[in-house]
């Protein structure tokens, strides 16, 4: 796919965060904050950072590889999916129906273009994307591997042990991001499970790290997708913390976890598509 600008970009964004918000809707049911925080990142990478072929092949071979960890917030990775060719807008429609392809966490068994593993169950992509990127290293193919994880999924178990695992076996066409908004379902994580430190604790496992510190600036982000990339296949897996703000682009939804799985009302809804310009065409 040809790079969207920073610019088209940000126009994308805005209608990915119109689809993030009218899916859950619809169904009054989902997960809008941290799909909402997380808009910037899904963008850039897809539409300006990723090798993909939306003619979907589930082996993935000469492409790169991206695998959603925190699987609830599949309505932004939706939008972007099918913005970017590899289903029609209007299957959004069906998001968290009865025998659709878009259920509420992303699953294999339908069959949905860009969905690789099923994703939800909390702290196993990581453990996913290593697999995936030692195959690439055996096969010879140069691509790389990207993960996405929340920052309260560092509080599971196997988190650790794959950080320990990818560093170990110098796993280093992995690029992993936290999308730390400092918020999870019951409250901030400084609360439910103080996180203190991740720089030095992903640095004490043996990972290169990097903070991208404006998570919800287009141009940020795509400028640490860029410096992740350059810092790769030098010997340690990569770490981009990228700090972000759940429900950005909403002003009554950002920086709380209240939103984290709550839908919006009608009068809640029209309120926030005002905030959003339609950019590309509602589904």
């Amino acid at each position: 796919m040809e790079k969207q600008t920073i610019e088209q970009l940000e126009g994308t964004a805005s209608q990915v965060r119109r689809d993030c918000l009218r899916m859950v809707h619809a169904v009054q049911s989902g997960h809008p904050g941290a799909s909402l925080g997380c808009t910037e990142f899904f963008v850039a990478l897809y539409f300006n950072q990723l090798n993909h072929d939306p003619n979907f092949k589930m082996e993935g071979k000469g492409e790169d590889l991206f695998f959603l960890s925190n699987g609830h917030i599949s309505p932004v990775w939706y939008s972007v999916l099918s913005r970017s060719g590899y289903f029609s807008p209007e299957e959004m429609n069906t998001f968290r129906k009865l025998n659709s392809r878009l259920q509420g966490h992303p699953a294999t068994e339908e069959g949905l273009p860009g969905i690789r593993i099923a994703s939800g169950s909390l702290g196993q992509g990581m453990s996913v994307a290593i697999g995936a990127a030692q195959a690439k290293k055996i096969d010879g193919d140069d691509s790389t591997v990207f993960v996405l994880m929340g920052d309260g999924e560092q509080e599971e178990g196997q988190v650790w042990e794959a950080a320990m695992y990818a560093a170990h076996w110098k796993v280093d066409n992995l690029i992993a991001t936290i999308d730390l908004n400092r918020q999870q379902i019951d409250g901030p994580t400084a609360e439910i499970m103080d996180l203190i430190d991740l720089r030095a604790k992903y640095e004490s496992f043996g990972w290169e790290v990097i903070d991208t510190l404006q998570g919800n600036d287009m141009k940020s982000v795509v400028e640490g997708l860029e410096k992740a990339k350059s810092l790769s296949r030098k010997g340690k897996p990569v770490m981009n913390l990228l700090h972000t703000e759940m429900g950005f682009g909403v002003d009554f939804m950002v920086g709380t976890h209240k939103w984290h799985g709550i839908a919006p009302n009608d009068e809640q809804l029209a309120d926030a598509l005002g905030q959003l310009p339609e950019t590309i065409g509602d589904f």
